[in-house]
């Protein structure tokens, strides 16, 4: 966390947290509501657009992270600003050497643990950092560097025609072995313990963008 953030929990530890204002989109993309009067959308529906500043990406991404009931959130100065998740708290992408796999925010993903499929398309690796979905640009280099356990290489269609006839498969992705499993999509969250769309029981979203947005941070 960085220490300007830490400085501001200090000097101001109770500020209101804020809700459905920030998402995290399946290429790993933070996405910020836009203001009520932006974009001429119907009334209570919300839009949100792509954050394309990048020191503004690199602070959300340096600041993100869970609280106990699974909630993510982006801890903007003394302000929590929490993350509604289009898929899982984590994507993942191939590095710059395409040797090893980072996430959104840019931190090692750690070992392979496990290789799921779901009923959308989605791939998802499970590693020590902890659950994501492969970021669609890097789909087609995963599934390249799929082999069986002997080191053949694997059909993507049988692999999941397998897996729906309820027969799980040993592959190796980038040397380490792991199990495949199709899973299903509204599933995750209860699974692995996080919640996708935190304060959503909560009486409407509050009429104000996170401080960061109105230049207070």
């Amino acid at each position: 966390m960085d220490d300007i953030v830490l400085r501001a929990m200090q000097r101001w530890p109770n500020v209101p947290d804020v809700f459905g204002w920030l998402r995290l989109d399946r290429r790993g993309q933070w996405l910020l509501r836009r203001q009520p009067a932006e974009g001429g959308a119907p009334a209570g529906t919300a839009v949100f657009e792509r954050i394309g500043n990048a020191s503004f990406n690199g602070f959300i991404s340096r600041n993100y992270q869970p609280d106990p009931r699974g909630r993510w959130f982006f801890q903007n100065g003394p302000q929590r600003v929490f993350v509604g998740l289009d898929c899982t708290p984590w994507v993942f992408r191939l590095d710059d050497a395409a040797r090893g796999w980072l996430a959104h925010t840019g931190a090692p993903a750690g070992a392979l643990r496990r290789l799921l499929f779901d009923e959308t398309g989605g791939v998802l690796l499970v590693t020590d950092l902890g659950v994501g979905t492969v970021a669609d640009r890097d789909l087609g280099a995963l599934l390249e560097r799929l082999r069986a356990a002997g080191g053949a290489a694997i059909d993507a269609g049988e692999l999941l025609s397998g897996l729906r006839a309820g027969r799980s498969q040993h592959v190796e992705l980038s040397g380490v072995r792991l199990v495949t499993e199709l899973v299903a999509a509204a599933g995750l969250a209860a699974r692995f313990g996080f919640d996708p769309e935190p304060g959503s029981a909560a009486a409407g979203v509050p009429p104000a963008a996170p401080n960061a947005l109105n230049g207070t941070t």
